[in-house]
């Protein structure tokens, strides 16, 4: 038998390190997230602030971040359940709705750092490129950079809609309109109409109509809620423009309601020191009471 040459020895196995646990779950791409997180040294220590985006089943986060050697610290957030409250109760995770909670979280955070009156971000939304820059005379705009996580970059991306909420609430975020619905890659052209359509759900008022004419049977079934809402495809415009107006206006968080236990309690009733020391004293004079007699 010829010579085999041993790879996985006991010294490879002494020496082996194994990689970060949430690489081995497959949740962090530590190679986007170090060029992220990574701060020049002559900055000091500003932190580096994140904005991320990120979809569940049935809602989208939006969160602005900044990583510490503790982990990283949210400084605010918003989420597309938070939509019903200002109109939108229905398509919680599609592309007007990742656009709707962009802008809240933007609103939200001016709003806490006392910016929201000096950049008000793009009012009327027409769905082409803006840029926010910052003021001569006052602090300077917000910077964030888009965090994907291991979301596909494709042109079209919910992910977008997230970030041109976003820019439009007045974050300051490098972009380009390479990745919104409207781009043409071949003719490199972008349709500022397209990008627009999709921020007003027109694309799904379309799909309603068409689905609705071809077969009624899978219209009511796969638009039952907007069916038991009252949302029609001429409605659905006019529902979103009046979240963003209405985002606007109140974007702060819904203060939480801590309601009272109102279950059965099987653990025993906290006791009083009053009460600890009578009970001490009790079992004292018990356990004296017994030594006597025994005597």
């Amino acid at each position: 038998m010829g010579f085999v040459k041993v790879i996985k020895n006991k010294a490879y196995f002494k020496r082996f390190q194994v990689k970060f646990k949430r690489r081995r779950e497959g949740k962090t791409d530590y190679y986007a997230r170090k060029r992220l997180t990574h701060q020049d040294k002559n900055k000091y220590n500003t932190p580096k602030y994140r904005l991320i985006v990120r979809f569940t089943n049935k809602n989208v986060i939006c969160q602005v971040a900044y990583a510490t050697i503790q982990g990283d610290v949210v400084i605010s957030a918003a989420y597309s359940h938070e939509l019903p409250r200002y109109g939108v109760k229905v398509g919680l995770t599609n592309y007007a709705a990742a656009y709707c909670t962009g802008l809240l979280l933007a609103r939200r955070l001016l709003t806490k750092l006392n910016l929201s009156g000096t950049y008000t971000g793009q009012e009327e939304v027409d769905g082409d490129e803006y840029n926010v820059e910052s003021v001569d005379d006052g602090p300077g705009a917000f910077r964030c950079y888009l965090d994907v996580g291991l979301n596909r970059t494709s042109t079209g991306a919910k992910i977008f809609g997230a970030l041109k909420g976003a820019v439009d609430g007045g974050l300051e975020i490098p972009h380009s309109l390479n990745r919104f619905p409207g781009y043409d890659d071949e003719a490199n052209e972008f349709n500022a109409e397209v990008h627009r359509n999709h921020i007003f759900g027109k694309n799904i008022a379309d799909y309603m109509t068409a689905l609705q004419e071809e077969d009624e049977e899978a219209f009511k079934r796969q638009f039952s809620r907007y069916i038991k809402e009252g949302i029609t495809p001429d409605t659905i415009e006019e529902m979103y423009k009046n979240c963003h107006s209405s985002i606007r206006a109140d974007p702060t968080p819904k203060p939480k309601e801590k309601e009272s236990f109102k279950g059965k309690r099987y653990q025993r009733k906290k006791l009083s020191k009053a009460q600890r020391q009578a009970s001490v004293a009790q079992k004292k004079a018990a356990f004296l009471k017994k030594m006597e007699e025994e005597d």
